[in-house]
C-alpha cells in the first residue's frame, strides 16, 4: 500500500527548496521508472490526475502498470509575497504545483516572526486547514507531514510555525517532519536570531522530528562543491540541479532538497532498508521534546556526478566522512 507524504512549503525560502525538491524527485523517479507508469514509489510524493475531465479526476495507483496523465505534487504552497510562487508557476515546474493549493499574499511579513505568527497566521488559519485537509483526502494511507521553512525571515518563522500548531491540533496522530533552515551568524536580516528564538521554541513543542539545515553549511559545501570542479566545467548550482542555467541560491536548496531525498528513498523504493518514515523518531528520538536530529551526507556531490568526484569507498570512509563536520548540514 502506498504510504503519501504531503509537504507544506512556507516562506521564500521554503518554497525555493521545494521547488529544488519537485525538480530532483522527478528526475530521480523518471531515471529508476522508465516505462513511465504510476506506480507506488511515485505516489508518495505525487498525484495522477485526468485533466481531460470536469473535474479533475484522481487516478488510483492500482497495480502499479497505469500510465501517467498529469502528475500534481502533494504539496500546499503558502508565502506572503507572491513573487517566488509566480516564478515558480511560470518556470517548468509550474504544470506540476496544483494553483488550487496555493496561498500568498502582497505585503509580505517584513522578517517579524510576530507579524506572521500573530497576523498572517490567524488571518489564513481557515483557508490553509482547508488547502491541508484537500491534500490530505487525496491521500490512501497518510504517513506524514513535511514542513519545509527558513527561521530568519518572517514568513517562513512566524507562518511556519503557526501552520505547524494547526497540524498538531487537526491531526494529532500524524507525524510533522520539519526542514528547518538557520540563519548563519553574519545573516544580514537583523531581526533574524528573534525569529529564529521564537521558532524553534514552537518547533521543541509542536514538531515531531526537526531536521536542522545551518545556512552558513549550505554556503561552505556549496564553496567546496565549486572548488573541486576543474575549471571550465559546470557550476555546482548546475550540477547540483542538472540543468543548463542557475539561479542565486539553487546550489545550496538543492543541497537541502538532495538531503530530503536521501532521507526518504528508502519509504519510496523498495529494498532491504525499505523502512516507515516514523521509524526515524521512534530509533533516533530519546525523548518528545529531544527531536532535533543533525543531518550529514557522503559523497557531497550530484548523483550524477558521484562515479567522477568520489572515488570508490569503504563503508568505513563513508561513517568517516558523515562524522566530519565539513560533511554536516
Amino acid at each position: 500500500m502506498p504510504r503519501e507524504l504531503v509537504t507544506i512549503q512556507v516562506g521564500q525560502c521554503g518554497n525555493q527548496i521545494g521547488c529544488r525538491f519537485w525538480e530532483l524527485a522527478l528526475r530521480e523517479h523518471a531515471a529508476y521508472n522508465t516505462k513511465g507508469v504510476f506506480d507506488e514509489a511515485l505516489s508518495s510524493f505525487f498525484r495522477n490526475v485526468d485533466t481531460r475531465v470536469e473535474p479533475h479526476k484522481d487516478l488510483p495507483v492500482g497495480d502499479g502498470r497505469g500510465s501517467i496523465c498529469t502528475l500534481k505534487a502533494r504539496s500546499v504552497i503558502v508565502d506572503m509575497e507572491c513573487g517566488v510562487i509566480n516564478e515558480m508557476l511560470k518556470g517548468p515546474l509550474g504544470d506540476v504545483l496544483d494553483t488550487q493549493q496555493l496561498i500568498s499574499d502582497v505585503s509580505g511579513a517584513g522578517n517579524n516572526w510576530a507579524h506572521g505568527n500573530h497576523v498572517y497566521g490567524p488571518q489564513y488559519a481557515g483557508a490553509i486547514a482547508d488547502k491541508v485537509r484537500r491534500t490530505v483526502e487525496g491521500c490512501d494511507s497518510l504517513q506524514s507531514f513535511l514542513l519545509l521553512h527558513s527561521l530568519g525571515g518572517g514568513t517562513g518563522s512566524g507562518v511556519g510555525t503557526y501552520i505547524l500548531e494547526q497540524l498538531a491540533d487537526d491531526y494529532a496522530g500524524v507525524f510533522r517532519f520539519t526542514c528547518s533552515v538557520f540563519p548563519s551568524e553574519d545573516d544580514d536580516v537583523v531581526t533574524s536570531p528573534y525569529n529564529a528564538l521564537l521558532a524553534a521554541s514552537k518547533l521543541v513543542e509542536y514538531a515531531d522530528c526537526v531536521l536542522p539545515v545551518e545556512n552558513q553549511a549550505l554556503i561552505d559545501i556549496a564553496h567546496r562543491w565549486e572548488a573541486r570542479l576543474q575549471p571550465g566545467q559546470q557550476t555546482a548550482a548546475v550540477a547540483i540541479e542538472g540543468g543548463k542555467t542557475s539561479k542565486p541560491f539553487d546550489a545550496m536548496n538543492g543541497i537541502a532538497a538532495t538531503m530530503l531525498l536521501n532521507m526518504t528513498s528508502s519509504v519510496r523504493f523498495e529494498g532491504s532498508l525499505n523502512v516507515d518514515l516514523n521509524d526515524i523518531t521512534m530509533n533516533l528520538v530519546p525523548y518528545p521534546q529531544m527531536h532535533f536530529l543533525l543531518s550529514s551526507m557522503s559523497p557531497l556531490c550530484a548523483p550524477k556526478d558521484v562515479a567522477r568526484l568520489a572515488a570508490p569507498r569503504s563503508l568505513d570512509a563513508v561513517f568517516t566522512d558523515v562524522f566530519a563536520r565539513e560533511h554536516a548540514l
